[in-house]
C-alpha cells in the first residue's frame, strides 16, 4: 500500500522572488492588486492597455491627447485627473451618465445593499428587486408598454427586442427592415442591422434585413407593400453615430400607420435617446405615437451599474413568449436582474423625477441650443449646423477645405474625403488640452461632435462649454491647426 505524504504547508509561504505555491503545487500569477492598479502612473497603464487591450486604438487615443491622462476620480459633471485638474463632462458616456458621475443617491443605495448581504443573482428564485424594477420601467412607459426583459447592455437589449419582433411576426415574416446610417450594437445579430461596413467588417452577418433611408417614410411605405415576408422595422428614433438626425413629427406618425396597416411590428430603439435625455422619457413621446418594442440601456444604471431593458406591449410579448413551452426561449441570462444593478436602477429612477432631470434635459437643453445658434451665426464658414433636442446635441463643421481662406480652399478640397473627422479631432483636442472639456464624436459623420452631458447640467456649465468653444473658434482655422500639431510633437 502506498501511503500519501502531508502536504508541507509551509511550502506556501513565499520566498523571495518565488511565487506562493497553494497546498495542491498552483502557484498565484503575478496578478496586480486594486491598491497597485490605483497607483499604476500613465506609462504604465499605456504599456498594459497595449500589451493587452486595444494596440490600434491607441493611435487614436494619442492623436487626440487623451492617452496623457489618468482619471482618479470622477463628482458631479467633472472628472479630476492626475494633477488634480477638473475636466468638465459634455461627452457622458454616450448617453451613460445622466445623473453625472456618483451621485450620492445612487453610492447610498448601493452602499446599503452591500451592508445588507443582499443576494445578487437569484435565478433560482424570483427577485424582489427585478421585479420592482420591471414594475418601474413599466410605470414609466406609455401605450401599454409593460414587459419588461433585463439585462447588461444596450446591445443585449436590442438582440432581445429584435428576436422577439420576429418570433411575434411568425415564420412567414422574418424580415427586418433597418435604416442607412443606423446603430444597433456590435453583437452578432443586431450587427446585421447596424449600417457601419467599420463594425460589420468581414462577418457574416443575417440577410433577412432591408435597408431603407432614414426619415424617408414613402421608402418605408414601399418596402412595406413591395415584400410581405417584412415582419418588423427597427429604428432610433435619434440616430446618434449617424450624427443625431432626427425626423420630423410627421414621419412617426405615418410610420405608425403605416405598420398598423400592413401589421408591421415597430421597434424603437432609445437605447441613447431614451432616458430623459430628449426632455421626454422616450425621444418617440415628442411625437404621440408609441412604438410596440422599445429598449433602455446607458444610463438606466444610474451610471455605476451595467443595465439594459427590452420593453414590449403584452400582446407582442405573449406571442412570442407566453406559453410555458415557450417562456425560456429568451428568459433572462445569468447577470441580467442582478440585485445590486436592479437597486441601482430603482434609486436612479427616483432620482430622475425627484430632481426633475427630465424637465431640465428640455430646459437647459434648449438654452445650450440657443447659445451654440449663435456661434453658428457667428462662425458661419466653420459651422454647418446645430441640431438636436435636450442634451443630444450634434455640431456639424463644414468640410475641411470650406473653413480655409478661399485662396487655398480647390487646393484641399480634393483632400475633403480623407480629411472628414479632422477638425473635430482638432477641435476636440484643444477643448481638452486648453479649456478642460471633453466632448464626443461619431461613427458616421466624422465632421459631427456629439454633445451629451449629464441630465444634471446647469446653464453655468453650458455658458462654460460656449465659452471655452468661442474661444477657441476665435483663434481661426490656420492657428487650431497649427496648435493641433505643435500638440502632436511635444
Amino acid at each position: 500500500m502506498t501511503v500519501m505524504a502531508k502536504p508541507d504547508h509551509t511550502s506556501a509561504r513565499t520566498m523571495a522572488g518565488t511565487p506562493a505555491l497553494s497546498p495542491a503545487g498552483i502557484a498565484k500569477p503575478e496578478l496586480i492588486g486594486v491598491e497597485q492598479a490605483k497607483a499604476l502612473d500613465v506609462a504604465r497603464i499605456t504599456d498594459l492597455f497595449k500589451a493587452h487591450l486595444n494596440p490600434g486604438q491607441l493611435h487614436f487615443m494619442k492623436l487626440l491627447g487623451f492617452h496623457k491622462i489618468k482619471i482618479e476620480r470622477a463628482e458631479g459633471m467633472f472628472y479630476i485627473d492626475q494633477n488634480g485638474r477638473k475636466i468638465l463632462d459634455f461627452f457622458g458616456g454616450f448617453g451613460s451618465l445622466a445623473f453625472g458621475h456618483n451621485h450620492p443617491r445612487i453610492l447610498d443605495v448601493r452602499r446599503r445593499f452591500q451592508e445588507e448581504k443582499r443576494q445578487e443573482i437569484a435565478i433560482a428564485f424570483m427577485s424582489q428587486y427585478a421585479a420592482a424594477l420591471a414594475h418601474n420601467i413599466a410605470k414609466c412607459s406609455p401605450g401599454g408598454l409593460d414587459m419588461v426583459f433585463l439585462g447588461s447592455s444596450g446591445s443585449e437589449a436590442m438582440e432581445a427586442a429584435v428576436k422577439l419582433a420576429e418570433r411575434a411576426a411568425g415564420p412567414k415574416r422574418p424580415k427586418v427592415v433597418y435604416a442607412e446610417n443606423s446603430f444597433h450594437g456590435k453583437t452578432k445579430g443586431v450587427l446585421a442591422i447596424t449600417d457601419g461596413q467599420l463594425y460589420r467588417a468581414d462577418f457574416k452577418v443575417t440577410d433577412n434585413v432591408v435597408r431603407v433611408p432614414f426619415a424617408d417614410i414613402e421608402a418605408v411605405e414601399r418596402a412595406f407593400r413591395a415584400d410581405p415576408e417584412i415582419g418588423a422595422i427597427v429604428l432610433e428614433t435619434v440616430q446618434g453615430g449617424g450624427g443625431i438626425i432626427q425626423a420630423p413629427a410627421g414621419y412617426w406618425q405615418r410610420l405608425r400607420a403605416l405598420c398598423d396597416q400592413y401589421g408591421v411590428l415597430w421597434v424603437a430603439d432609445e437605447v441613447q435617446c431614451g432616458y430623459g435625455r430628449t426632455g421626454r422619457f422616450y425621444a418617440f413621446e415628442h411625437y404621440g405615437v408609441v412604438p410596440d418594442v422599445t429598449a433602455l440601456a446607458k444610463s438606466l444604471g444610474g451610471g455605476k451599474a451595467a443595465v439594459g431593458a427590452m420593453i414590449a406591449r403584452r400582446d407582442v410579448y405573449m406571442k412570442a413568449y407566453g406559453t410555458p413551452k415557450t417562456a425560456m426561449i429568451h428568459a433572462m441570462a445569468t447577470f441580467g436582474g442582478m440585485g445590486e444593478a436592479c437597486v441601482t436602477a430603482i434609486e436612479a429612477l427616483n432620482v430622475l423625477y425627484d430632481e426633475g432631470l427630465i424637465d431640465n434635459a428640455a430646459s437647459t437643453g434648449d438654452y445650450l441650443l440657443q447659445r451654440l445658434r449663435v456661434l453658428k451665426d457667428k462662425y458661419p464658414k466653420i459651422i454647418r449646423d446645430v441640431r438636436g433636442r435636450g442634451f443630444m446635441i450634434g455640431l456639424e463643421f463644414h468640410d475641411f477645405s470650406q473653413t480655409l481662406p478661399m485662396v487655398l480652399r480647390p487646393v484641399v478640397s480634393v483632400l475633403d474625403d480623407k480629411l472628414k473627422g479632422s477638425l473635430s479631432g482638432f477641435i476636440g483636442a484643444l477643448l481638452l488640452r486648453d479649456y478642460d472639456v471633453l466632448v464626443a464624436f461619431t461613427e458616421y459623420n466624422r465632421n459631427v461632435i456629439r454633445l451629451e452631458p449629464p441630465l444634471i447640467c446647469q446653464r453655468e456649465h453650458v455658458d462654460r462649454f460656449v465659452e471655452s468653444f468661442d474661444s477657441l473658434l476665435s483663434r481661426g482655422i490656420v492657428a487650431i491647426v497649427k496648435d493641433f500639431v505643435k500638440s502632436q510633437v511635444r
